[in-house]
């Protein structure tokens, strides 16, 4: 393994007609990857897949926005996290980006709030760290969606968590890093100049890639699916605009994602 891609979807059904060909391109380029789920169902194939494959692992949690009628089911949660292909718990978070979810309903903030803390005490019950979905936007308390999340980690979390897809201010990032989290960068960086001074400012020891396909396919293969080789342009993206060697910030990622989660 030379790369890693820390978030991406492979579970879902984009992938059902040439999944098994998406595992082997990862493995020829030595990118290894962390599944993610986003309800019961999405976390259980994440497991069954990291388990039929060497350098995959698996979260398990509920997305905060994707469907309100979506239940935590804290003790099916809990049996899955325990699985030692699970890394971290979640997706899970605030978005307050979002008035309304995937199927039409209205989003109530203070239920994404009780959904967050139940990941929050799981994570500190297992003692594996939180990969969070975090998006500013309206209704947000104390400055924005990250400045939230970072007040209920201090007050209520016990362990590390990292900020997937971070799409926040240095502001934000900065409070982040004062609480021990990380964050990690998408194929948006390779066209959007607007992350160019948060990748050049954050520490290098703080930061993952990610692909967070099937979406945001990177430079050049927008408009097609993402897909987690992909991660190596992230990867070649952050070496750019930090003006440093490639090979030397592959390893550096990949040494950030091996510590944060426990890899194994």
């Amino acid at each position: 393994m030379k790369y890693i891609d820390i978030h991406g979807h492979v579970n879902f059904p984009d992938y059902d007609a040439d999944r098994e060909a998406v595992f082997a391109r990862a493995k020829d380029a030595g990118v290894g990857m962390i599944i993610i789920g986003t309800d019961l169902e999405s976390s259980k194939r994440a497991i069954e897949l990291a388990e039929k494959h060497d350098d995959v692992w698996a979260t398990v949690g509920v997305h905060p926005t994707d469907d309100v009628a979506a239940v935590f089911d804290y003790d099916s949660f809990k049996k899955l996290a325990e699985h030692p292909k699970v890394v971290a718990i979640g997706e899970c978070g605030l978005d307050y980006f979002h008035p309304k979810s995937m199927s039409g309903a209205n989003i109530d903030l203070g239920a994404q709030r009780e959904l967050f803390l139940k990941h929050i005490s799981l994570a500190n019950e297992i003692n594996k760290p939180l990969m969070l979905h975090v998006r500013n936007g309206v209704g947000s308390a104390n400055g924005g969606a990250y400045q939230e999340a970072v007040a209920i980690l201090k007050q209520h979390s016990k362990v590390r968590a990292n900020f997937h897809f971070f799409a926040g201010t240095m502001e934000d990032a900065r409070a982040i890093l004062e609480i021990g989290g990380m964050v990690s960068f998408t194929g948006v960086v390779t066209f959007a100049r607007s992350y160019d001074d948060l990748i050049k400012n954050i520490p290098p020891d703080r930061m993952m890639s990610e692909t967070d396909c099937p979406f945001v396919s990177p430079t050049p293969y927008r408009g097609k699916r993402n897909e987690p080789v992909y991660v190596v342009e992230v990867m070649k993206s952050i070496a750019s605009i930090r003006r440093e060697n490639e090979p030397e910030v592959a390893k550096q990622l990949l040494e950030n994602a091996v510590s944060f989660f426990g890899l194994k």
